[in-house]
């Protein structure tokens, strides 16, 4: 019985050559891209986690919120002041470090060449926490 079965599905094969060939590839390609998309996936997760754990479990990142006007419309809060930051700095004093960054996009503008860019700003205390806070001045 099993023989029969066997002879059959090869007479069907080589009956219908360009269609069997045309189903094994198919059925490679689709492993293929199954195998690449696994592949690319735990790539991405492995940097998504070294990059969160490179923060360190010690850094807060504190940002203005949103304000609400009444209706519940929401509104951008405004940034934070030199005088926040300073606060923040002098009143908890178990913090290693406290830095500001400020970054807006702007237009660098050399001769003739015009580039959108974005500038960063902050103070020294950005080193001694690291480059978690924004993009990195490297």
């Amino acid at each position: 019985m099993l023989w029969e079965t066997i002879i059959l599905a090869y007479r069907a094969i080589r009956r219908n050559t360009l269609r069997s060939v045309l189903t094994v590839l198919g059925v490679v390609i689709g492993v293929g891209a199954v195998i690449a998309m696994v592949t690319l996936g735990s790539g991405t997760t492995e940097r998504v986690v070294s990059d969160i754990s490179r923060l360190g479990s010690n850094l807060l990142t504190v940002r203005p919120g949103q304000g609400f006007r009444p209706g519940g419309v929401r509104i951008a809060a405004a940034d934070f002041t030199m005088a926040d930051v300073t606060a923040i700095r002098d009143q908890i004093p178990s913090l290693v470090a406290v830095a500001p960054v400020k970054q807006a996009a702007v237009v660098a503008v050399n001769g003739n060449d015009n580039r959108t860019t974005t500038a960063v700003g902050t103070d020294n205390d950005y080193l001694t926490v690291g480059a978690g806070l924004g993009p990195s001045l490297q």
